[in-house]
């Protein structure tokens, strides 16, 4: 990959920022640093970079990363990264309603460099989409040092920064774009630091209102993105409900924090298949992958429904958790409940029926008082029975909490113990194979 490094010779961190980057490569001449396949080209200019337009125009490089300095009016010590664009007016250059060519796979490589390397007193973010330049051809965003003229000049920021830029590699990225947020994005950063969500073009909150079905397109192009993350904490219900229209009517994918955060090691193709898989299932079905990796033909799987339920009710996080160790996918409704169906590989699927199986039994008899008849597991339920408890005179509060922890308790003179305000049941559900491996 070819690398344009550019800085404005007014500008104060990107001096600094490419002298250290200078510094850092004569230091290792070998090129063992950071990326082996990666060469880097200084370029500087005399105006400020957002003016710098089509300055890619006589440039060699797959990539433009502009070294530069952030601003704000209420500064504080920050690291940070962003593409350049204008959703509207373009009062801090560029076009108006224009975009650059976002890069969020190595936007997003180096914003996690910057968090292994930021120095004490500094946080890293992403920025929104702002300012120019917009008149570009190749990917591009800025690095920058913010917010005042002492961080602009910190040597151990900029060399921070230095090792960053070329210290950052992509790891299994999924492009996205994002809406909502102040204008350092903050969840769009915490899922970028945290997960395989990588960033193009971002929308600040009041950018919302403004935006049409044709900047949402561009977003989307610019950014080589396959989905769209939307802040809902961040939007008013009007905001929201028409930016949602507006991907819908467009195809737009759109992911869940959550959801970006379970997508495990699938490639994005793999994990569309399983979303439309899902879809089949129940209607707006959310995907939870666990240990499923590779390639292959997806199938379906599907547990006792009453199986399931009695799983979820002894015990919901730690059947979730000991799914971490199967190659599937699990499915919820759109309000998060578990449903009985599983996605996985066809060539996985006989092993996962049986695991799947052996883990919901190992649960239950975990928690629960059970037999086992051939092929037929029984669930002897034994339950508090508030009827009962009112029959005997136990008052509601904390002597019915008493009895339902299992102690006894006294009522007008009357020794009450928890077996005598209970209530058995027994559940016997059909599993077949389960003398094998139960």
């Amino acid at each position: 990959m070819k690398v344009a490094l550019i800085n404005s010779r007014q500008d104060k961190a990107g001096v600094n920022i490419r002298h250290h980057i200078e510094q850092l490569l004569t230091d290792d001449p070998s090129g063992g640093y950071g990326e082996r396949d990666r060469t880097y080209e200084f370029i500087e200019v005399e105006e400020r970079l957002i003016h710098a337009e089509h300055i890619d125009a006589q440039i060699d490089a797959d990539l433009l990363m502009f070294l530069s300095r952030h601003y704000s009016v209420n500064p504080v010590p920050v690291l940070t990264v962003h593409v350049t664009g204008n959703f509207g007016a373009a009062d801090v250059g560029g076009t108006p309603r224009t975009l650059a060519p976002a890069a969020p796979v190595m936007m997003q490589a180096t914003l996690r460099a910057l968090r292994k390397h930021c120095p004490k007193g500094y946080r890293v973010s992403y920025e929104v989409t702002h300012h120019g330049p917009t008149g570009l051809s190749l990917p591009s965003f800025f690095v920058e040092i913010g917010s005042t003229d002492k961080e602009w000049t910190d040597q151990v920021a900029a060399r921070a920064v230095a090792e960053s830029v070329l210290s950052a590699s992509p790891a299994n990225p999924v492009p996205l774009i994002g809406f909502g947020g102040t204008h350092y994005a903050t969840r769009e950063t915490e899922i970028a630091l945290t997960s395989r969500g990588a960033f193009g073009h971002i929308a600040h909150t009041r950018e919302i209102a403004v935006l049409d079905e044709e900047m949402i397109r561009v977003m989307m192009a610019k950014s080589g993105a396959v989905a769209a993350y939307i802040d809902r904490k961040a939007l008013d219900y009007k905001d929201l409900s028409t930016l949602s229209e507006m991907l819908n009517r467009l195809s737009i994918i759109r992911l869940s924090e959550s959801e970006i955060m379970a997508m495990g090691h699938l490639s994005w193709d793999t994990y569309r298949a399983v979303r439309e898989m899902a879809e089949q299932v129940s209607s707006g079905a959310r995907c939870y992958p666990h240990d499923l990796q590779g390639e292959g033909t997806l199938c379906r799987v599907r547990v006792n429904p009453d199986l399931m339920n009695e799983t979820i009710k002894s015990d919901e996080a730690g059947l979730i958790q000991s799914l971490d160790n199967l190659p599937v996918v699990h499915l919820s409704t759109r309000d998060n409940r578990l449903l009985p169906e599983f996605i996985t590989f066809e060539n996985h699927s006989s092993q996962i029926i049986n695991d799947l199986n052996t883990l919901c039994v190992k649960i239950i008899r975990s928690k629960e008082i059970t037999a086992t008849e051939k092929e037929t597991l029984i669930i002897h339920k034994v339950r508090f029975d508030p009827h009962k408890a009112r029959e005997l005179g136990v008052p509601p509060g904390p002597s019915c909490k008493h009895l339902v922890a299992g102690q006894e308790v006294v009522i007008n003179g009357r020794v009450i113990t928890p077996d005598m305000v209970s209530s058995c049941s027994e559940i016997k559900i059909h599993i077949p194979g389960l003398e094998k491996f139960a």
